[in-house]
């Protein structure tokens, strides 16, 4: 078994790996899905396979009042409204531009951790990380950011917004989600939220532009077991184990990893800017979480360990 320690390393490196390829993702379903539907049968292909592996491992759905209360909240501020936003918006905006402008979440959790979690401190570290990891994005993307913003007002807006209800997600989940088991947690929000959007899409979306074709039904099937399952399984699972700020880091890594997913499989070259910025957000993440491992070293120091 690997010390706690490796798991939560192995665990934070693989949400940064997928979610890292989400956003291109997206991009794909969007060739031949429309926004609502595509996120929709994201979620709803997400449920039938989370609910084929509760049956397997024989976990309960959890129903007392408090976790009711918590999938209403998931169902709102994590599923619905803002993938919805998110999906709406990459038709507009560039996924760079989307992805810098949702690198602003560690900050709505910084005020919404320090509003509502009394024993979530937010150290010189961490604040002065995020800080540093945050000027690595925006040098990462300085190109980008030299767009016309005028004709994306509406799409930053949405990605912004969708940030901000996400971080108070992540937030309430941290002060009342303790009891919830990962799985679980999971499947009534997706189910929910799933057949949702998929009958908002079917109403209010073209039907005539909606083609099933291998593009949109592989971009669906891997955003459903991969960036829906796998991933969010694994950051509630994390959620228990450490700080929701050393979490929300993980906006910062996601854009680096799209980039060199796109070097190694698309041969798209690499920028000056875009690897001083790489460095930027790294060393951002080690100042971030350096509090904890100068704290362990003297502890180990006292005790002789």
């Amino acid at each position: 078994m690997f010390p706690i320690r490796i798991k939560i390393f192995l665990v934070y490196a693989l949400i940064c790996l997928i979610w890292g390829t989400t956003w291109l993702a997206i991009r794909t379903s969007l060739g031949s899905l429309t926004p609502l539907l595509s996120a929709g049968l994201r979620f709803t292909s997400a449920s039938v396979l989370l609910l084929v592996l509760l049956k397997i491992k024989k976990i309960n759905i959890q129903k007392d009042k408090r976790s009711i209360q918590l999938y209403l909240v998931l169902i709102l501020l994590w599923y619905s409204v803002p993938y919805a936003l998110v999906y709406w918006a990459e038709q507009f905006i560039p996924s760079g531009l989307a992805s810098v402008l949702y690198a602003i979440e560690p900050f709505f959790i910084i005020l919404f951790s320090y509003l509502y979690i009394s024993s979530e401190k937010i150290s010189f570290f961490n604040f002065s990380g995020i800080i540093l990891g945050f000027a690595g994005i925006l040098v990462i993307f300085s190109d980008t950011l030299k767009l016309n913003y005028n004709s994306y007002t509406l799409g930053i807006c949405a990605i912004i917004l969708s940030a901000c209800m996400q971080a108070i997600n992540a937030v309430i989940i941290k002060k009342y989600g303790e009891h919830l088991n990962p799985l679980s947690m999971n499947f009534v929000p997706m189910l929910f939220a799933g057949v949702m959007l998929c009958i908002l899409g079917f109403f209010l979306e073209d039907m005539s532009k909606v083609r099933f074709d291998m593009s949109a039904v592989g971009s669906v099937l891997y955003l459903a077991l991969f960036g829906s399952i796998i991933a969010n399984t694994s950051f509630y699972w994390l959620l228990k184990r450490i700080s929701v700020v050393i979490i929300s880091l993980i906006s910062f890594i996601t854009p680096i990893i799209a980039l060199y997913v796109g070097w190694v499989f698309y041969y798209e070259k690499l920028t000056a800017n875009e690897l001083i910025g790489s460095i930027l957000v790294l060393l951002g993440l080690l100042w971030a979480n350096s509090e904890n491992t100068i704290r362990s070293t003297l502890l180990k120091k006292e005790t002789g360990h």
